[in-house]
């Protein structure tokens, strides 16, 4: 027997996901923007060599677009005369680290353990959330900055201190769809046939609760990369000569009125960085998630993509 779920209408096959975004220019151009920001984020100090830490005195506080000190002060540059273009290159490098590390650690730890505390009925799933409410009790800067100036900054505990703040927000989300996935009729009819508690949680739950976890994750990035540029403003975030995004803005604040390009050029990345991810992620969650791939299949047949037969 075929459940709606499994028929030709509905199923898209997972070797078809690069052809489908294709034929979405929205999702396309998050994808190649997205590519371009993690190809700077891994080759960028080859490509730029020491351009990050030259200083240049005739550029100081260049103008963008004044090609006369050549073609990388495209951007301009900053109050040292170092190209922005090259800093931005590098700064990807930890600002994508530090942020998917933070995220990509506390999706994994707030998912597993909000998939206990929603499918568990016992005192485990009771301290879970009361560990939960604990941590958010405390304001997530305010404890970040208690934590860091204890620890010391570190980009270690930086990423650590970031993830421990977002874990709830992981949990209490996949526990409330948990709570509501569990009591559907495919979890009680693999309860009957005998199935053990760890194959319905991963088997069954997970796969309906993921979608949710990734477009919030990628939602929150942006948070993390704030947050993270509001420890580096205040010395706490990552120290001197490294870097990030946001560690520019930070930077580029005090020069709003005479030299706006410092803080402009990596504030507009961490907003095209942000807003790639969240078209991307709502392209996956309906692709990913059973009750919404009809519209994915939708747009394939008004496109002329043949249906896929038996």
């Amino acid at each position: 027997m075929t459940t709606s779920a499994d028929t030709p209408e509905t199923k898209v096959s997972r070797f078809q996901v690069l052809r489908l975004i294709s034929r979405d220019w929205l999702a396309l151009a998050a994808v190649i923007f997205l590519l371009i920001v993690v190809g700077c984020a891994v080759f960028g100090p080859w490509l730029v060599g020491d351009l990050i830490d030259k200083p240049n005195f005739r550029a100081r506080n260049m103008a963008p677009f004044d090609l006369s000190q050549g073609w990388t002060y495209v951007l301009g540059a900053d109050t040292l005369g170092r190209s922005l273009l090259a800093r931005l290159v590098v700064g990807a490098q930890n600002t994508i680290g530090i942020a998917f590390c933070a995220v990509l650690f506390s999706v994994v730890i707030g998912g597993m353990l909000g998939l206990i505390a929603g499918y568990s009925r016992g005192a485990a799933g009771t301290m879970i959330m009361r560990g939960a409410d604990i941590v958010m009790s405390f304001p997530s800067l305010l404890l970040a900055l208690i934590v860091l100036f204890s620890l010391g900054p570190s980009v270690t505990n930086l990423v650590l201190v970031l993830a421990i703040t977002r874990v709830p927000i992981y949990l209490r989300t996949t526990r409330a769809e948990v709570l509501e996935v569990r009591e559907r009729m495919f979890v009680s009819a693999a309860v009957a046939l005998g199935a053990n508690h760890r194959r319905i949680l991963f088997r069954h739950i997970a796969p309906m609760v993921l979608p949710t976890l990734v477009t919030i994750g990628a939602i929150d990035f942006a948070t993390v990369v704030l947050a993270e540029s509001s420890l580096s403003f205040l010395g706490l975030g990552i120290q001197a000569p490294e870097f990030t995004w946001g560690a520019m803005v930070a930077t580029g604040r005090g020069y709003l009125s005479t030299a706006w390009w410092i803080a402009f050029w990596p504030g507009l990345a961490i907003l095209l960085t942000t807003l790639s991810l969240n078209i991307l992620s709502s392209w996956w969650r309906t692709y990913a998630d059973p009750q919404q791939r009809w519209r994915i299949e939708l747009a394939r047949s008004k496109k002329g993509i043949p249906e896929k037969r038996k």
